[in-house]
């Protein structure tokens, strides 16, 4: 049985820890990441959309909603310590998604394929697991524990290919 677009959103909204450590601040961000692009999956054409593309179908009200949204993102990796190159990297997703995402109609489709909000948490991912490989997750299952060295990690995952 396929669950309802609400029972979705209340598993994630129950997965969403408060913490401030890297481990929390990453499942809270993909929770909202899936949230905003892949809340459910379209009929027909087998593709996931999420609030960002819903909302980006309100004339303004929408885009800034949106826009906000992910500007959350980049404030989390902001905390996080990125680099500020990551974060004009980021920035600039969230940018060019909102400023094409006004345009009606083209706006639309652009935000059905272009997806910031997930360029920008691999971006983060890719920071969490080098600087806290303790957060590394594969498939669901944490690969790590906490003081663990990255060499364990990588000898790990190596014996499991």
């Amino acid at each position: 049985m396929v669950p309802t677009p609400q029972e979705q959103f209340e598993a994630l909204a129950s997965q969403l820890p408060i913490g401030r450590d890297p481990a929390s601040v990453r499942r809270r961000l993909e929770a909202v990441e899936g949230l905003l692009e892949r809340i459910f999956v379209v009929p027909g054409i087998n593709r996931p959309i999420g609030l960002d593309s819903i909302l980006g179908l309100v004339p303004v009200v929408g885009d800034v909603i949106t826009a906000s949204m992910g500007a959350w993102l980049v404030w989390e990796a902001r905390n996080l310590g990125m680099s500020k190159f990551q974060l004009a990297r980021m920035a600039a997703n969230v940018g060019v998604d909102t400023a094409v995402g006004a345009i009606p109609l083209v706006g639309d489709l652009f935000d059905f394929v272009f997806r910031s909000n997930s360029r920008n948490i691999r971006i983060i991912k890719r920071y969490l697991d080098k600087h806290h490989p303790s957060t590394m997750t594969i498939e669901g299952e944490v690969v790590a524990r906490p003081g663990s060295d990255l060499r364990e990690i990588e000898a790990d995952v190596g014996r499991r290919s």
